[in-house]
């Protein structure tokens, strides 16, 4: 069955002139249907250069989809479980950020991807978990609003000394689970593995990492390692890129698992295809202010 749907969906691209843009943590099963496999960062640059393509399919979670819709206002985006929405994207609402920005009027506000479009429309950049530092070391401003995952921003803060940093109180539900007696015992039950955490984590794990990683820095670092053997600190669904990455190494996890990204399936994007399900829209007015804050992050070198 799995392979019929996979003929059937591989049909349906074709005829449909449909890419089928797949994240990291997405199950390995949609993993044999992607176009492109990656991270925030990576997705986002993919959908610039998709200009053979009419339909854009996203397996990943809302915000993703509509930042898609948001940089191709010109191609029709698909996300195939409608309800597979970002609880941290959640955690920040416009007239709070409007608030927060009176209070500091000089500064500037970086906002993570993982966050809606309305909120992306009133920050001035946006950043990935693999950019984060450097777009904040290329601002102007001394003075940073950092919504809305508090962790990366304290990350962000440990790396950028010369700028306050004011980190919005959101988080990752999958990344705060970590904690850091999960890292020591892995080091007391692996003492030949590396660990490698990503800057989601609360400070105190990330503290004892080895490296502290993007999901597509994880692959940098794991190939560049003479180590074999890796325990990592993200969601579950990474350590089968890992694995497809790096496969003459071992890679381990106290496994935490995103439900949203878990939401997509191979039948859910045969049924985007065919029926035309779960077209992701963004006003107008939103998506031209948002694509400012999307537009400069990609620009910045």
């Amino acid at each position: 069955m799995k392979q019929d749907l996979i003929k059937e969906i591989q049909k349906l691209k074709k005829e449909k002139k449909a890419i089928v843009l797949v994240h990291n943590y997405q199950e390995p099963d949609i993993y044999e249907i992607a176009d492109f496999l990656g991270d925030s960062l990576e997705l986002a640059r993919k959908c610039l250069s998709c200009e053979d393509a009419e339909r854009i399919i996203f397996c990943g979670v809302d915000f993703m989809a509509e930042s898609a819709v948001i940089i191709n206002p010109e191609k029709k985006v698909y996300l195939p479980a409608l309800e597979a929405n970002c609880p941290m994207a959640d955690m920040v609402d416009v007239e709070g950020l409007l608030e927060l920005q009176k209070k500091h009027p000089g500064s500037a506000t970086v906002c993570y991807v993982n966050s809606t479009a309305k909120i992306k429309a009133i920050s001035d950049i946006c950043c990935t978990s693999a950019n984060a530092v450097r777009i904040v070391k290329s601002l102007d401003e001394k003075e940073i609003i950092f919504v809305p995952d508090r962790n990366l921003g304290l990350y962000v803060a440990s790396e950028v000394k010369d700028k306050t940093i004011i980190p919005w109180d959101g988080y990752c539900y999958v990344h705060q689970k970590f904690k850091k007696e999960e890292v020591i015992k892995s080091r007391e039950n692996h003492p030949d593995a590396e660990i490698i955490v990503h800057p989601e984590c609360p400070p105190e794990v990330r503290e004892l990492a080895d490296h502290i990683c993007s999901t597509s820095q994880m692959i940098t670092a794991a190939k560049e390692s003479l180590a074999e053997k890796f325990i990592v600190f993200t969601e579950i669904g990474m350590l089968h890129r890992l694995q497809l990455e790096c496969p003459d190494k071992k890679f381990l996890s106290p496994a935490k698992i995103c439900l949203q990204m878990k939401k997509n399936s191979l039948e859910l994007v045969r049924d985007s295809l065919l029926k035309d399900q779960h077209l992701v829209t963004v006003p107008e007015d939103i998506a031209v202010k948002a694509k400012r804050a999307l537009q400069r992050m990609l620009d910045c070198k």
